[in-house]
């Protein structure tokens, strides 16, 4: 929800700041998502006039301009067809940034001739969408002021995050209202001026009154459609909505204003009576968007006798909308059921301004007013004649009367507050305190339902930030763990990649279906996304993680360390999961280290294999198999398994068109470990076992193998490690060349005496087992 400040005083009497204004509507519980001032970017925008136009001499489209910006001619080539002797535009002057593209203005030479700044159109400076010409403004235009103070561009712009039950702050006079009963201001009395009308009004029939209980309207003829008032375009530009034509401009201000949505039909489309009433299976209507919806009969909409021309509630359609020809319409002012507008909205995927108001609910005993409002709009600036209003339905407006006890804002609010004060907050905020305390809800608060939403209403008022902290009780005795093993393992996780130098990331879980498309099938749409971007649900981290890393070494970065504990989602489950991408350089560039070095697949390998560790996982009995699909690199990638069919990770270098989708330079390498894959523990309690370090020191031998070249190094580890169990500890390759043709694995073997030493005996039983297990893979000792 978007306001000036500006416009809020034109419902309240405050000579607060926008600083103040800003810090009281965060206290009261209206969150202050940004303020800005529109004009602060068109500082260096002066109004000028231009002296002459003459012919460029070296192109035909453009033109040389003396320009006076009250400093004095200057010479300005120009391309605009409307640009001549006498005009007052907006003129940029050297220095300054173009807010459409960024441009930085400088005095250059162009086709031989200097040009010392530039005359501009309203999308040059965001102001609208014409590009035909350079901006025109009155004659008397003063020379010279910056553009922004002419404008009125100065006025700061309030951009507040509105919670679902809020509905009544989704208009300014609402948000108006809760100030006012902050203590920042006076609520001005709202001025409604009634329009009796002559004439009966326009044929209105209600078929569904459970999906629109009312529907008033009033027909205005002799209509002029032209432009709104500077003012009103002014408003809806600074807040970011685009200004179409008198009558349009009229029912969005009204419901920015009000929050009171309206729609305007014109009258010469309509075939017959208007009528609310379900859609018929197969029906569809071209909305105002562009688009067609096709709908259903559990939709309300509004139609002739003919076709639909309104998704009841939501958008209207393009074949009544109003335009510069029309000169007779009929304004609707209905009330829509919240759920039913929530149900359609979601089942079209169509979100809209209007629909945001009634899913929330509207105020249903503002109808008339509204009604009388929008048409007295209509009538002083695109002139005509009003008909009588027609009424069908009645409004929901039944009293709604909540018992209150003053003293459930200390109990129940942690606040004691004099009954006298929680009074006159109530009564600022527009209920009505009857006898014994019975609160008369006012009919546009439809979130409130009990005492407990009186307790939030007078402390948010008084201030939550008087409410004292209070511990809770404790119970007596050793509280119980709460966290349960994956928990304690993520927690675990979490820690042991901090440690190795791996920063934490948090990225969205929606992502875009180009950002999803190098990883495979993502088999979660999103059926009313936020925006395209936020369209599919990951199949996995490693896009949020990427599109991290391209921002950070675009901002400078050397070296991208990431990871990131998330759900990965796939078609049949949420799957737990750690992602890791190491982008950049490794080893920065050094006198001793030489040229920078970037991370390969043993890189990640090695987090791989930690991570795995830190997690419980037998990292001694895992298998590196294989490559680990289409993502990644081939032959400098694989997977990390427990038996053949259990992958723990997938490990090593992208693919580089997958790089490619993310607009990442060099090589990157990353890492996923699936946490639900992970063998549970065995062990129970919470008791470490004793630590016995063994009595007898360690034997090493070392062997040398001639292996086929197919033969993985990790395979002849393993088969050697498992050779003599009760014997040998540890395996490691140690050594590693090609001669001949043929490739030798060197491998340190460890064996830990328990009870005594190991005799000769023993020692050649266990080599011949180690020969042996190498043996059966295909490797001979090496002579």
């Amino acid at each position: 929800m978007k306001f000036t400040l500006g416009w809020l005083k034109e419902h309240l009497e405050t000579t607060a700041t926008a600083d103040e204004v800003a810090e009281t509507l965060t206290r009261i519980g209206l969150e202050v998502e940004g303020v800005e001032n529109p004009g602060a970017k068109l500082a260096d925008f002066r109004v000028a006039r231009v002296l002459t136009a003459e012919k460029h001499p070296q192109a035909d489209k453009l033109q040389v301009l003396t320009v006076d910006a009250g400093e004095g001619p200057l010479q300005v080539v120009c391309g605009a067809p409307n640009a001549r002797a006498g005009l007052v535009g907006v003129f940029g002057m050297p220095g300054a940034v173009v807010p459409a593209n960024g441009m930085v203005l400088k005095v250059a030479e162009i086709r031989g001739v200097i040009s010392n700044g530039m005359m501009c159109s309203t999308r040059e400076l965001e102001l609208g969408d014409d590009h035909d010409g350079i901006i025109e403004l009155p004659a008397d235009a003063p020379v010279g002021t910056p553009f922004p103070d002419y404008a009125g561009l100065t006025d700061p712009v309030f951009d507040i995050s509105v919670t679902p039950n809020r509905q009544d702050c989704m208009g300014v006079r609402g948000i108006a209202r809760d100030l006012a009963a902050a203590g920042l201001g006076t609520l001005k009395p709202l001025k409604v001026e009634p329009v009796a009308g002559e004439g009966p009004g326009p044929n209105i029939t209600i078929e569904d009154p459970a999906g629109c209980p009312a529907f008033y309207g009033q027909d205005v003829s002799g209509v002029t459609n032209g432009e709104a008032p500077e003012w009103m375009r002014r408003r809806l530009t600074a807040i970011g909505q685009r200004p179409i034509s008198a009558l349009v401009d009229i029912t969005n201000y009204v419901m920015i204003d009000l929050g009171r949505p309206l729609h305007v039909y014109d009258k010469a489309k309509l075939k017959g009576d208007l009528r609310a009433r379900k859609a018929k299976p197969g029906e569809e209507v071209l909305a105002l968007n562009g688009r067609t919806y096709a709908l259903d009969e559990t939709m309300t909409v509004i139609a002739d006798a003919e076709t639909v021309h309104d998704i009841g509630g939501i958008m209207g359609g393009e074949h009544s909308g109003v335009s510069e020809t029309t000169t007779d319409v009929t304004i609707e002012c209905a009330y829509f059921d919240p759920e039913s507008i929530a149900r359609t909205g979601q089942k079209l995927a169509l979100t809209s301004d209007a629909r945001q108001r009634f899913e929330r609910g509207v105020d249903p005993a503002f109808l008339d007013d509204g009604l009388a409002i929008a048409t007295r709009l209509v009538l002083d600036i695109c002139g005509g004649k009003a008909s009588g209003v027609t009424r069908a339905g009645q409004p929901p407006v039944e009293p709604k009367v909540v018992v209150y006890e003053p003293a459930l804002a200390e109990t129940l609010g942690g606040l004691a507050i004099p009954h006298d004060r929680q009074l006159a907050i109530l009564e600022s905020l527009g209920f009505k305190v009857a006898f014994d305390w019975h609160v008369i809800v006012p009919t546009w608060r439809r979130d409130i339902d009990g005492a407990a939403d009186l307790v939030e209403e007078v402390i948010r008022i008084e201030g939550i930030d008087k409410v004292p902290s209070t511990p809770l009780p404790r119970v007596p005795g050793v509280a119980r763990p709460t966290a349960t093993p994956a928990q304690k393992l993520e927690r675990k996780l979490r820690r042991s990649a901090a440690a190795r130098g791996l920063a934490e990331a948090v990225t969205w879980s929606f992502i875009s279906e180009a950002e999803a498309a190098p990883f495979g099938e993502a088999p979660w749409i999103v059926a009313n996304p936020i925006s395209e971007d936020m369209k599919v649900m990951r199949p996995s981290l490693l896009p949020g993680l990427l599109a991290a890393a391209e921002r950070n070494l675009k901002r400078g970065a050397t070296s991208v360390r990431l990871f990131e504990i998330g759900r990965r989602y796939l078609a049949d489950a949420e799957r737990p999961t750690l992602g890791v991408v190491l982008a950049g350089e490794r080893r920065p560039r050094g006198w001793a280290a030489g040229k920078a070095q970037g991370f390969d697949a043993f890189d990640a390998k090695a987090e791989a294999l930690a991570l795995l560790d830190a997690a419980g996982a037998p990292v001694a009995n895992l298998q590196v198999m294989g490559e680990a699909g289409a993502t990644w690199h081939p032959g400098q990638s694989g997977t990390l398994r427990l038996g053949p069919k259990t992958v723990l990770a997938a490990f090593g270098m992208l693919h580089p068109s997958t790089l490619k989708a993310f607009d990442l330079d060099g090589d990157v390498a990353a890492v996923e470990l699936y946490l639900d894959a992970l063998p549970a523990k065995r062990g129970s309690g919470f008791m470490r076992p004793a630590y016995t370090p063994p009595a007898l020191q360690a034997v090493t031998r070392d062997f040398a193998f001639l292996v086929p070249e197919s033969l993985a190094a990790g395979d002849l580890v393993r088969a050697i490690r498992g050779a003599d169990k009760e014997r040998i500890v540890e395996a490691r390759l140690f050594d590693r060349f090609v001669k001949d043709g043929q490739v030798s694995l060197a491998v340190e073997v460890t064996l830990q005496p328990i009870e005594k030493s190991f005799t000769d005996a023993d020692l050649k039983a266990t080599a011949d087992k180690v020969i042996a297990a190498a043996a059966k893979l295909g490797a001979s000792l090496r002579g």
